[in-house]
């Protein structure tokens, strides 16, 4: 799945080279942060956010990094708007388009991000869908840049992923594969990417015939930690799968649940991660969570200096900033013309 350059959809959106100079500005912009002195590049712009279902990390991230960066985001809650309902999903984008300088949509469906950006002249940034978390991709691979060996580079880690073939499982496959890492998946085969999303293997084995990338499945979990750089694992069900949670559970439990046991397979450097929310006891245990080798809260600060990087690299080139003499001559016209109808 592509898309214009304009808009940030998938992972795939992206090659290595451009990746690279997105992490060197999220650097530079959690740098700045953390003095307190985070230039406001996007003042006066704005941005909407559309969410068709509940959010922590996203809604929060996206809205601060707007704030942090001099511009204003209004939060468009699950329900609020026409989006696809009274009114297609086209209309909507036209419309947000004249009022807004950039979108971030959280969707059910890929295919709504998609049909969005198709009619939208500003910026749209994937927040999430079923298919791809490609925000949440970039924070990891952030993440795993401040956290990795300064002996590797990031085409020679190895990334686990234990569990469901989810949003994130495979926006992680496709971004570490792109920047030559290896990717090992371990599942049953019924939840494993083959099975559930045969497009993204395809995309993964471009990445290895282009950038040098590794994709290894596996069932066999205790064998896939041996040289693990990074463990990372997701929910195994998800809302609207509560049906089949028995069935996940005797899948998953507890051959693919991480542990300390099974994080003391891997290398003693290893860093356990989770995009969260988590269910603690259910894909890991809250001694791992909480433990040493856990950076589950760097990823989750990390969102936010993503998202600022993200709403700068996309929107901070095509807003005009008007010179402080076109400000006071319109600021002038506006205050005489109130002046006079005040008086008259």
């Amino acid at each position: 799945m592509t898309s214009p350059a304009i808009h940030y959809l998938d992972t795939q959106d992206l090659g290595p080279d451009t990746l690279r100079r997105q992490m060197h500005l999220v650097r530079l912009l959690k740098d700045a942060d953390r003095r307190r002195t985070c230039p406001e590049l996007l003042r006066d712009a704005s941005l909407g956010m559309i969410f068709e279902e509940a959010s922590t990390r996203t809604r929060v991230s996206f809205e601060v990094a707007m704030t942090k960066l001099g511009g204003h985001a209004l939060y468009l809650k699950p329900g609020e708007i026409h989006l696809g309902q009274k009114e297609n999903i086209a209309d909507t984008a036209r419309v947000l388009s004249r009022m807004v300088d950039v979108v971030e949509i959280r969707a059910l469906h890929h295919e709504t991000v998609t049909s969005f950006a198709k009619y939208a002249t500003v910026p749209v940034i994937n927040g999430l869908t079923d298919y791809n978390h490609p925000t949440q991709a970039l924070c990891d691979v952030f993440t795993m840049g401040e956290h990795k060996l300064p002996e590797k580079e990031f085409n020679d880690l190895t990334v686990v992923f234990i569990g469901d073939a989810t949003n994130v499982c495979t926006s992680t496959a496709l971004i570490v594969t792109m920047l030559g890492g290896t990717f090992i998946h371990a599942r049953p085969e019924a939840y494993s990417i083959e099975r559930q999303w045969p497009q993204v293997i395809d995309e993964v084995k471009q990445n290895e015939s282009l950038y040098g990338g590794r994709y290894l499945p596996t069932i066999e979990v205790d064998d896939a930690v041996r040289d693990a750089d990074f463990v990372y694992t997701d929910l195994w069900w998800w809302f609207g799968q509560e049906a089949e949670i028995p069935d996940r559970t005797a899948a998953f439990m507890p051959r693919y649940q991480v542990t300390p046991e099974l994080l003391a397979r891997a290398p003693a450097h290893v860093k356990f991660m989770h995009c969260l929310p988590a269910s603690r006891g259910v894909e890991v245990t809250d001694a791992v969570m909480d433990g040493p080798r856990s950076i589950i809260y760097d990823q989750s600060e990390n969102r936010l200096h993503t998202e600022k990087g993200l709403l700068a690299w996309y929107v901070y080139p095509r807003i005009e900033r008007a010179t402080p003499a076109v400000r006071a001559h319109h600021e002038a016209k506006v205050q005489d013309y109130l002046a006079e109808v005040s008086t008259a």
